[in-house]
């Protein structure tokens, strides 16, 4: 196990980079069965998405398309609660199968947002897949089809998420420690 320090907080390893890659080629499996012969429009929510959407892509072996959007609610350690969009979606999305790729979902109020926003659009099918899920904290009903792992409601940085902007270099994810 080891420690890192960002700022002013100290994380603890909590999932090593190995155990990730594990969880998010089980989740490329099941996305290569489900749509085979769909063409989905993987959407990658920016930025903390990143290594998780690259690495997903590089397990997914079907016929398929990716793209990037980028909203924000965090500010820190804390969801402000707000969703704004920054970068909005350029492909049209009619009778697409489209898959919302996130790092995690903790509320869910930014997916809620997410799915409201990509529904006007017409989508065939909308799926969400995230690499992580905080079942525990969950605020609004949401179906997840694809999720790597469920966690505590502990904060965590590394492999894409950060804390205030820091830490998304990290290979393994690391847990606040009290």
């Amino acid at each position: 196990m080891s420690i890192v320090k960002i700022k002013d907080k100290t994380f603890r390893t909590f999932i090593p980079e190995s155990e990730i890659l594990e969880r998010v080629k089980a989740v490329a499996e099941k996305i290569n069965h489900d749509l085979d012969g769909k063409n989905p429009l993987f959407l990658a929510v920016l930025n903390g998405s990143f290594m998780f959407a690259a690495d997903l892509m590089r397990y997914v072996t079907i016929p398929s398309e990716i793209s990037f959007v980028k909203l924000a609610s965090y500010q820190g350690t804390v969801s402000t609660g707000t969703v704004k969009e920054v970068i909005g979606i350029n492909e049209d999305l009619t009778d697409r199968t489209v898959v919302i790729v996130e790092d995690i979902v903790d509320t869910g109020v930014t997916m809620k947002r997410m799915l409201e926003t990509l529904g006007t659009r017409g989508p065939k099918a909308l799926h969400i897949c995230t690499l992580l899920l905080k079942p525990g904290k969950l605020q609004v009903p949401l179906n997840i089809d694809y999720v790597a792992m469920e966690i505590p409601n502990d904060f965590i940085v590394g492999y894409g998420l950060d804390y205030d902007q820091q830490g998304r270099n990290l290979r393994d994810i690391y847990t606040l420690v009290e």
